[in-house]
């Protein structure tokens, strides 16, 4: 693979196992041990019950896009050859929210509550990128 030009997430040891995920292929979240609270940004507690224990779950990588914009200027030089792109709010089937590129349409074509998948891009050998796809 050529260099990746873009910026790569920086894991923490909190978000280290959703990063491995993303490499592997799948789309965890933290679920909480104590109320059963789906949450992603990955937090060190429950923002329902504050409880600290918690197991990574795998999600669907199904749901809609509950909101998007398109972006018309390019957020750095590497960004550029991509503008126009679409950033869309994906609520995903089991209720949580994330925010990632729309690939795989035309931008004239997105549309509040279309069908999305989540598709990932293995980018180098230690980073991939989840983004998504209409489904």
């Amino acid at each position: 693979m050529s260099e990746y030009q873009k910026p790569l997430p920086t894991p923490t040891e909190l978000t280290q196992p959703f990063w491995d995920g993303v490499r592997e292929e799948k789309l965890l979240v933290q679920k909480c041990s104590g109320c059963g609270t789906l949450r992603h940004i990955p937090k060190p507690w429950c923002a329902n019950c504050l409880s600290d224990d918690y197991t990574w779950s795998q999600l669907s990588g199904k749901g809609e896009v509950y909101s998007y914009t398109i972006m018309h200027r390019a957020p750095a030089t590497s960004f550029q050859t991509e503008i126009p792109y679409a950033v869309a709010l994906v609520e995903l089937e089991e209720g949580v929210r994330m925010i990632s590129n729309l690939v795989g349409v035309p931008i004239e074509d997105v549309k509040i509550g279309m069908p999305v998948k989540v598709v990932y891009e293995h980018v180098n050998d230690e980073a991939a990128l989840f983004k998504f796809a209409p489904a």
